[in-house]
């Protein structure tokens, strides 16, 4: 099937791209296009118009700024993979972005993206909530920044306005005595997650003095295992108090997805699962 017909943009500039997002009716933004191009072609988007960023200097590129990775939207997941700054300050997000798709997708798809299609079967967005960090945004009003915590808001939705473009995403990077590790189990037909767990674990003097881990794939957004936290949180990570932890991490998952691949009480099955595998690598990455 082919796609509608629609005018196509190619701006040179960020304030552009905001300008034609906000005059041009229906319009949307052409990023990798993994996700729009193939909605367009089952006629399930009809944009009157596409606007391409791909071509904007300022929004491709990874820098490190006060122990954060500063990423441009247009960046591929390609790119993330092999970046030695990536893989030096923040290896869990290098690991998460070579899991997705396949080489094709890596080399064209985007962090920006991605993380703006907010499908709840992402490797991303798990990651990033644990890693924790923020998105920014242009809009005709200027820049503003949106925590990861409060930047996926429903099914394929987030708190982005519709004239508003993401243009750069920020990761919080860690160092020794931290360690994060991504644990999946992947559609075999599409390679999208079922149910993904991220955790980053910090273990000082024996203990884990800090633990983060967020379950995606279960419900629409991604969510934080706080009880699992809370758990593992003072305790030394042993094998037992890991289990314990991991035990509760579906405690915060209400109403999970069912599909016919897997139903809502098989995600919640492999959240705990998955937490367990996650956790036990995170801590052992972290001495």
């Amino acid at each position: 099937m082919f796609a509608a017909n629609f005018d196509y943009y190619r701006p040179a500039t960020v304030a552009e791209a905001v300008q034609l997002l906000s005059t041009k009716e229906n319009a949307k933004i052409l990023a990798g296009g993994h996700s729009l191009i193939p909605a367009m072609k089952y006629r399930l988007a009809q944009p009157s118009a596409l606007i391409d960023i791909g071509r904007i200097p300022e929004l491709s590129g990874i820098r490190v700024e006060g122990g954060k990775l500063r990423i441009g939207a247009m960046t591929t997941h390609a790119a993330i993979a092999a970046s030695a700054d990536v893989k030096a300050h923040c290896p869990l997000l290098a690991e998460a972005a070579d899991k997705i798709g396949d080489q094709m997708v890596r080399n064209r798809g985007t962090i920006g993206g991605a993380i703006v299609h907010a499908d709840p079967a992402a490797d991303y967005p798990p990651n990033l909530l644990a890693l924790g960090g923020s998105v920014t945004a242009v809009g005709p009003n200027g820049s503003r920044t949106i925590d990861f915590a409060g930047f996926w808001t429903d099914l394929f939705t987030t708190a982005l306005a519709p004239n508003e473009i993401v243009t750069e995403v920020t990761v919080n990077g860690y160092g020794k005595g931290t360690g994060g590790a991504y644990a999946d189990l992947q559609h075999p037909a599409s390679g999208y997650i079922v149910v993904g767990a991220s955790a980053v674990v910090t273990v000082a003097n024996g203990v884990c003095s800090k633990v983060s881990l967020v379950i995606g794939g279960a419900t629409p957004n991604p969510v934080r295992a706080s009880a699992a936290e809370a758990a593992l949180t003072g305790k030394a990570p042993t094998a037992e108090n890991i289990a314990a932890a991991a035990a509760l991490a579906a405690n915060g998952i209400s109403n999970p997805i069912g599909d016919s691949f897997a139903s809502g009480d098989y995600r919640v099955h492999l959240a705990k699962v998955l937490a367990k595998r996650a956790l036990t690598q995170a801590a052992a990455r972290a001495q």
